[in-house]
């Protein structure tokens, strides 16, 4: 009998994810790259977690695609990059007019592109598939985000909306979202949105932690507090419980944690395409910063001896005040993350649904909350929400609680406790309420040292001056800056 998906790649995430299609019914080919005989990796598994299990084990690539039933449907759950391309140049010979590549790495958008055109110009199909989920979301249910060669989605849909998590009303959360690359920049903005929202929560670990005083114990019992309102989520969840974890010494693990945080480029992804599109994503980027500078260790430990500051802690702080500034904070964390989905989509002409990308993320992602709810139904509302902070409803929120919010970040710079996400988050909101900038001085100075131009406040926008600074005159331009200087 011929297997109905094939799946490359057998990590943690690739063999969660092949129980998951068998306990669907999916009869399931598996191929892993290394090999060693009886002990390769394919055995291990259908000996093991997969033993009893409909799994047709194969070990070579040609065996691996006689298996498979056509049209074929290949899973690749393999490492971002190198080995994507490798492996599809192995298989594109091997394959036929029609058959289906699924990407499931955390691939970069533009490569996944670049991977749908090359399998179409040979009438394959590609998808790029983001995936978000623990281990054990992927295994139960994880969130999907399908985006690629527009004719393969109806070959997969009914077997990825089959194992994607579900929302209450059974709604999978699985929903094609576009051509080319969509899947996967979805997923990154995903990524990019989760990046802030980690450093949100550390940001306010400090804040209860070092001005506060709480020791594990406290934390444990707030985040626990807070994971029953408006902040409930995945990751406030799991951060609970990460504070009230002890090892086999009866030590906290938390304390044994060195703090270098990691990252995997994802992030750094978010902010050079909001760069692209000049869509402000500041928290994201201070987040990435913030993982960067926790990586120069050896340069903190001297900075901490020559600039050694003890951090007062102020009992008449309430943990109240750092909740909302937490809550607000999250709030610009979305709200970035969703304007560069929607000014993307729009360049792309890809016409994202934000409330099906937000119900998306509501089963099974990492950053799966209680907020997208209210995210989900504000786009419903007014599909065209160009930001979120233009909905009434987080519009009043931030409103109420500015004061709270305002408190913990000067609490944080007078602490000398460094908060960079919700210091970034608060100077993004004040930048875009401000009516009346700075930034007239800078066009200024461009204009004074490169001739650059400026419009005046005066006059419609699109006509353009220039000031000759060392003879007190003022002319009109053609066009937007008549210097040379690339600044």
């Amino acid at each position: 009998m011929k297997a109905d998906v094939g799946l490359i790649g057998l990590s943690v995430m690739g063999r969660n994810l092949a129980l998951n299609l068998d306990s669907k019914g999916y009869r399931v080919a598996l191929y892993n790259r290394e090999i060693t005989g009886e002990a390769s990796i394919v055995n291990q598994f259908t000996s093991g977690a997969g033993k009893g299990k409909s799994f047709i084990g194969t070990y070579s690539l040609e065996q691996f695609i006689e298996r498979l039933a056509r049209p074929r449907k290949i899973i690749l759950m393999l490492k971002v990059g190198q080995a994507i391309d490798e492996m599809i140049a192995k298989l594109m010979p091997l394959l036929s007019p029609g058959d289906v590549i699924i990407d499931c790495a955390d691939s970069y958008y533009k490569d996944t592109y670049r991977r749908v055109k090359l399998l179409e110009s040979k009438w394959m199909y590609f998808i790029g598939l983001g995936v978000s989920g623990s281990e054990e979301g992927v295994l139960k249910g994880p969130s999907l985000m399908p985006g690629g060669s527009v004719l393969a989605w109806p070959m997969v849909k009914d077997m990825l909306q089959n194992v994607a998590a579900k929302l209450p009303d059974g709604t999978p959360c699985c929903q094609w979202l576009g051509s080319d690359g969509a899947g996967h920049f979805v997923k990154m903005v995903h990524n990019g949105i989760e990046y802030g929202d980690m450093q949100l929560i550390a940001d306010a670990y400090a804040m209860l932690k070092y001005r506060k005083g709480l020791d594990n114990d406290g934390l444990a019992v707030v985040f626990e507090e807070w994971n029953m309102n408006e902040l409930k989520s995945y990751l406030i969840g799991i951060t609970a419980q990460i504070f009230a974890q002890k090892n086999k010494s009866d030590e906290y693990v938390i304390d044994k944690i060195l703090d270098i945080a990691e990252q995997k480029g994802s992030g750094k992804w978010t902010v050079s395409a909001s760069m692209e599109e000049n869509d402000a994503t500041p928290l994201i980027a201070e987040a990435v910063y913030a993982r960067m500078i926790s990586a120069l260790h050896d340069q903190r430990i001297i900075m901490s001896e020559w600039f050694d500051e003890p951090v007062e802690k102020n009992k008449e702080l309430f943990i109240e005040e750092i909740r909302l500034g937490l809550y607000v904070s999250k709030i610009i964390s979305y709200a970035q993350g969703f304007s560069l989905l929607y000014h993307t989509s729009k360049h792309h002409c890809w016409d994202l649904d934000l409330s099906v990308v937000a119900n998306i993320w509501l089963g099974g992602s990492l950053i799966e909350s209680s907020m997208l709810e209210r995210i989900a139904a504000a786009y419903q509302h007014n599909p065209d929400l160009e930001n979120l902070l233009f909905d009434e409803y987080f519009r009043q929120i931030i409103k109420n609680a500015l004061p709270e919010w305002r408190k913990t970040v000067s609490e944080g710079v007078l602490g000398g406790i460094p908060i960079p996400g919700m210091s970034s988050a608060l100077a993004y909101f004040d930048g875009l309420r401000t009516l009346h900038s700075s930034a007239n001085l800078i066009q200024a100075q461009r204009d004074y040292f490169g001739s650059h131009a400026y419009e005046r406040v005066d006059y419609d926008k699109g006509r353009f001056f220039h000031t000759h600074w060392n003879e007190d005159e003022e002319s009109e331009v053609d066009a937007a800056g008549i210097g040379e200087d690339p600044e």
